[in-house]
């Protein structure tokens, strides 16, 4: 077994489907990328306000085209490869009928559209969910459950669904013609037991929020496990060969925790991507929010505890198309990244942008912060500029996360010690510095930006025991680019900063946020 650990030219096959991209690569074991191609995609189409939709056989045609171009690119090393492994976007779902035909498009996981909370719950449970205080998470969960959607304005669909599958779900059927999904992909409004990683008995109190047949449901497997074998249709499609097993892995967050080897809660992994997180890896089921579960872990049995700032990274964006169209276009002629250029611009910008401060609530929460929260700038003064924005936006995320971090500690009662960043973000050396100054602990980067796909292999190569178990395929699979210390002067800046200001601006808008949802009617109340 050591000795085939150490082969070079053993190799993982893994399918990599963000919202923006469908990635195909080959991992080694030692946890290199050794050819990777990448596809960029429509993240969805919309033919009314709020909606994202998707054709599945889009995402698959993608898929297929994909992993063609990288078995062209490294036809030589195809002979190397061991397994399959697929790790996706989280709450995409596919309706389909029974010869596995998509139904209608798939709903991603970026559509806003809402079921009717009039049919639901009864009036007994809804004045328990009230008592404790439960009622508007309950129905807003029973809202966004896109079968509730469904049933209620496509029922003719709903009736003809044989299987109701994740995005991840439904490449395992395309690939190995089985009905499988893992267990450490299946997050999102579904009937999963998040404390027992099985889909739910109908005992569980929140079944009345899906009420319908489990047999609609995938076979699960956890995270290492053969699912199946590549069908002789999908090496038709892919070209990938057939009969190599497809191992399960997890969602796209989750292997990002384990590609960064965050094995542990005392170290937090950070995603600076459409949506930034901050998660570790916990082996109890604890909930840093109330009520709201940990989701699973890339580690069979284990738990991510997760903080989301919902549209996190997708306000560098908004800057970028809204402020950054020179830098944009600079980088395209220079065949660089545009983060190099937004560094140069924020180079010469004080840590805490001059008093300006951001609180990147772009989306209505939850529980934390409730769901009148907007997001907001305060400390506008004639001196700032683009480049101050730019700089308070990186550090509004920063604060929010590290507030995050603050929640995430006082459940797991360990203290975090060190950060390990990934995501499109973690390219910026700027944010990685004050990401380190704002949490005043190192902040570490991976040795591959591709912590996802890297994630995956790892599930793989332990799941065909390559290596024994995760402690040994992590020592040998990841390891550190570069790390950035706090900065002492910066450290106590942005500590006044966040105590003084940041801790309280949400207290004291709040009443604000009230108002302008009482005015304007959004967000939605829920009576």
């Amino acid at each position: 077994m050591a000795e085939k650990a150490k082969a070079r030219d053993d190799y993982i096959f893994v399918i990599d489907a963000g919202t923006q991209s469908i990635r195909a690569a080959l991992v080694d074991l030692q946890g290199t990328i050794r050819s990777i191609v990448k596809t960029p995609i429509e993240p969805y189409f919309s033919e009314y306000p709020g909606w994202a939709e998707q054709d599945p056989d889009y995402y698959w045609n993608a898929l297929c085209q994909t992993c063609k171009k990288l078995i062209r690119k490294s036809s030589s090393a195809m002979k190397g490869v061991q397994g399959v492994t697929v790790t996706t976007q989280r709450g995409t779902v596919i309706n389909l009928d029974k010869n596995g035909k998509p139904l209608r498009p798939a709903i991603t996981w970026l559509d806003q559209r809402k079921a009717d909370k009039t049919a639901w719950p009864p009036i007994h449970l809804a004045m328990v969910l009230k008592a404790i205080n439960m009622y508007e998470p309950a129905i807003h969960t029973f809202r966004e459950t896109e079968s509730n959607w469904i049933r209620q304005n496509q029922p003719r669909i709903w009736e003809q669904t044989h299987k109701f599958l994740l995005l991840s779900g439904f490449f395992a059927y395309r690939l190995t013609g089985d009905y499988v999904e893992s267990v450490g992909s299946t997050v999102g409004y579904l009937p999963f037991d998040f404390k027992k990683h099985q889909w739910m008995t109908k005992s569980d109190i929140k079944w009345g929020i899906f009420d319908y047949d489990l047999s609609l449901m995938p076979k699960l497997f956890k995270p290492t496990e053969i699912m199946g074998c590549i069908s002789r249709k999908a090496s038709r499609e892919t070209g990938i060969p057939a009969g190599l097993p497809v191992i399960a892995a997890a969602a796209d967050k989750a292997c990002e925790v384990l590609g960064s080897g965050c094995m542990k809660p005392k170290i937090a992994c950070l995603s600076y991507g459409t949506t930034a997180t901050i998660e570790t890896t916990n082996s109890t089921y604890t909930e840093v929010v109330p009520f709201f579960p940990p989701y699973p872990s890339a580690v069979p049995g284990a738990y991510n505890t997760e903080v989301m700032i919902f549209r996190g990274y997708w306000m560098v964006s908004w800057f970028k198309k809204e402020f950054g169209l020179r830098e944009q276009e600079i980088a395209r002629k220079k065949k660089i990244a545009p983060e190099s250029l937004f560094d140069e611009l924020v180079k010469n910008i004080p840590p805490g942008s001059m008093g300006l401060t951001l609180q990147p609530y772009w989306s209505p929460g939850v529980k934390i912060p409730g769901p009148e929260a907007k997001g907001a700038i305060i400390g506008f003064g004639d001196v700032h500029t683009r480049a101050h924005i730019y700089r308070a936006i990186l550090e509004g995320l920063a604060y929010a996360l590290k507030e995050g971090a603050a929640r995430t500690e006082s459940r797991n009662k360990i203290k975090i010690e060190r950060l390990r960043v990934s995501g499109g973000g973690s390219q910026s050396a700027v944010a990685m510095q004050l990401t380190a100054d704002i949490f005043d602990l190192p902040a570490e980067r991976p040795h591959t930006y591709e912590t996802s796909a890297l994630g995956a292999a790892i599930d793989a190569a332990v799941g065909l025991k390559l290596y024994p178990d995760f402690n040994s395929a992590v020592r040998a699979m990841t390891r550190l680019r570069d790390a950035f210390e706090p900065i002492p002067k910066n450290r106590e800046i942005y500590r006044e900063l966040y105590e003084k200001i940041y801790l309280k601006m949400y207290d004291r808008l709040k009443a604000l946020y009230d108002d302008i949802r009482d005015i304007t009617g959004y967000p939605q109340k829920i009576h």
